[in-house]
């Protein structure tokens, strides 16, 4: 064969090497590269020689091994021991490095598998895989995608895990999903529970309704549709861009479909309108009927009129602007100091009025006395109180001058 010939078959050979498209199982890439990579070489050194013929005394071109062997356009994929797919990996290049058992891979684009089926696709613009091939990270402008739920998410890193079923989206992870949107440091989803973990910073966001939840830790059980918060949490409801309602508590609990939040351990929620606080060790906010209930022993404070209602339990409708309590209740109104006390109380808010039942004991300082009955009709903020009694005869009482009790 000429040198001519020579060149031409040599260079149609390298443009098949170039248009080949590798897809290559990960266990085998760290066996089989070598020598394709030594392969490469001899057909590059034999491109470069001269238009002359080559005397078998001449000296041959010595190739230079460093360890590191690249490859444009390639498939990477592993299987577990039952022969089902852990993840594919499409790459513009891999560079494998053989001392540190891993392949840099360019502007990855890949499908991960739990238990044979799809859960998520990926991308980002740098990757890194080990030769295990149990891990696999990517990093800048990571975006995953859960198959079932629709969720986006994006970070500037990206590590998973397949035997321990956990992805894991790190540093300004944003989230987009139906119900919610989140913000965190952090993310960690645990595709076999149908569970992610939020760390650090977190705010997550209903849908319409608005509800705002700002914790530093959040467990989001996808399948039942709820976000648990085991730390320190405030959650706002917004009309608009205004807050209007606002709670907190040590731990929260939001159901995103209904959009009832309970909140448990110093709960407090504080209204705009009307201006109220609500305090409990446990308060349940259905947002959509406008209530906050609860079974243990509530207080309900009017900041304006200072009007205080606690009983043992209680339920608040916001939009009808009514206060049931039920259980020992008692109600001060501390401008004039005057107390009542009963078992049932209906406090009519707009208009100040109150109706009591059962055992009803009003008390007022100026003039001091004390009156009993069953029932009692009126304003506490004007001392019109009418105390009747349905067994009998009303008692009243005469007290001294005091001032307080």
């Amino acid at each position: 064969m000429s040198n001519s010939q020579d060149k031409k078959y040599l260079k149609s050979k390298k443009s098949k090497v170039r248009k080949k498209r590798h897809k290559i199982k990960f266990f085998y890439l760290f066996y089989l590269l070598p020598f394709y990579f030594y392969q490469l070489l001899g057909l590059v050194a034999c491109s470069l020689v001269p238009n002359r013929p080559v005397s078998p005394s001449s000296p041959q071109p010595t190739a230079k091994f460093e360890g590191s062997i690249s490859v444009a356009d390639i498939l990477l994929e592993q299987v577990d021991e039952n022969g089902q797919l852990r993840w594919k990996v499409n790459a513009k290049k891999a560079d494998y490095t053989r001392d540190k058992k891993i392949a840099l891979v360019a502007n990855p684009e890949g499908e991960l598998f739990q238990d044979g089926k799809l859960v998520y696709r990926i991308s980002s613009q740098k990757g890194e895989i080990q030769q295990d091939g149990d891990k696999i990270f990517l990093k800048e402008n990571v975006i995953a995608t859960d198959v079932q739920s629709g969720a986006v998410l994006r970070g500037e890193e990206l590590e998973w895990r397949p035997k321990e079923d956990i992805l894991i989206i790190r540093h300004n992870l944003i989230g987009t999903h139906k119900q919610l949107d989140v913000f965190a440091n952090e993310g960690r989803a645990f595709t076999r529970l149908r569970r992610m973990e939020l760390l650090g910073n977190v705010v997550a966001k209903t849908k319409e309704p608005v509800l705002e939840l700002r914790t530093e830790h959040v467990i989001w059980e996808m399948e039942q549709e709820l976000a648990f918060a085991n730390r320190p949490v405030q959650i706002a409801r917004y009309q608009g861009n205004t807050i209007i309602e606002r709670a907190t508590a040590s731990q929260g609990k939001v159901n995103l479909k209904t959009k009832i939040a309970t909140l448990s351990q110093n709960a407090r929620v504080t209204l705009s309108e009307p201006p109220l606080d609500v305090a409990s060790e446990e308060l349940i906010w259905n947002v959509p009927a406008e209530t906050v209930s609860s079974q243990q022993s509530v207080t309900v404070l009017h900041r304006q009129q200072q009007l205080h209602f606690r009983g043992e339990r209680g339920n608040l409708d916001i939009k009808q602007k009514i206060c049931y309590l039920l259980g020992n209740v008692v109600g001060v109104e501390s401008r004039r100091q005057s107390q009542l006390t009963s078992e049932r109380l209906t406090w009519y808010i707009p208009s100040k009025y109150i109706e009591a039942e059962g055992n009803v004991v009003y008390r007022q300082l100026n003039p001091p006395f004390n009156v009993s009955g069953t029932k009692a009709v009126g304003k506490l903020e004007d001392q019109t109180v009418v105390v009747t009694n349905n067994k009998g005869q009303v008692q009243m009482e005469i007290l001294p001058e005091e001032k307080g009790w």
